[in-house]
């Protein structure tokens, strides 16, 4: 316990008894609980909070998602990784209540009581020339056939290996997932552009002010991505 503590136990005239030790006991409290950079355990007022953000159908939810998101450049060469998202329990309520409609601050607050507080880590990837959807590869085991082309299946995520860092350690996900990304014109034409790589963790395993996402991709360079948990709720 730190020393500071114990000194106001002592100057406040607890140094002994059963009310020195409760004291010890509450203080020992605090001191082996992690401390969280954002909001978590989330309090009833910032559950209300977060679903009158989620309920406003203006610019302010994007302005207050935006806040979660880095974006990065193509690279030279590989895969690009486009965005990463890392969305604090306080997040995913703003965001869960602006999916639902004719919804109600006291069954959001239900909702979220029933299940444990979680972050999740959000992945986009997109091709590039390099690192295209089509590939080009013989039709045939012949030193002579033709070339054909051949689309990239929909879980070439999996190839990526994303790794997740609190103060040095590694953090591993509870649950993975990804899916394709396919963007189509008003005339049926249809593109597949990438994927979204979704990971979710528990909350209480951020326990530092600062996060690192590394994505090491089959082909390119490795991208880090430093989040500073302090600067979000």
């Amino acid at each position: 316990m730190p020393s500071r503590l114990v000194n106001a136990f002592v100057g406040a005239g607890l140094q002994s008894g059963p009310r020195f030790r409760a004291a010890l006991a509450i203080a020992s409290l605090f001191v082996a609980l992690p401390l969280l950079a954002f909001d978590s355990p989330l309090s009833d007022e910032a559950v209300r909070q977060a679903y009158f953000l989620g309920q406003r159908r203006d610019d302010s939810y994007a302005r207050t998602m935006a806040k979660y998101t880095k974006t990065l450049p193509p690279p030279e060469t590989g895969p690009q990784i486009s965005a990463v998202t890392l969305l604090t329990p306080f997040a995913l309520l703003v965001q869960s209540s602006n999916q639902h409609l004719n919804y109600s601050a006291q069954q959001a607050e239900i909702d979220h009581r029933k299940q444990k507080e979680t972050v999740q880590i959000v992945v986009v990837i997109r091709f590039t020339n390099s690192y295209p959807a089509t590939l080009i590869r013989p039709t045939g085991t012949r030193s002579d056939s033709p070339n054909g082309f051949y689309q990239r299946p929909s879980g070439f995520w999996k190839d990526f290996d994303i790794q997740t860092f609190v103060a040095n350690k590694q953090v591993l996900a509870t649950s993975t997932s990804g899916q394709p990304d396919i963007v189509c014109d008003e005339f049926g034409g249809c593109n597949f552009i990438g994927a979204t790589v979704t990971l979710e963790f528990l909350a209480d395993a951020f326990s530092s002010s600062s996060a690192t996402v590394l994505i090491t991709p089959p082909e390119g360079d490795p991208t880090s991505i430093d989040f500073d948990l302090s600067s979000l709720r």
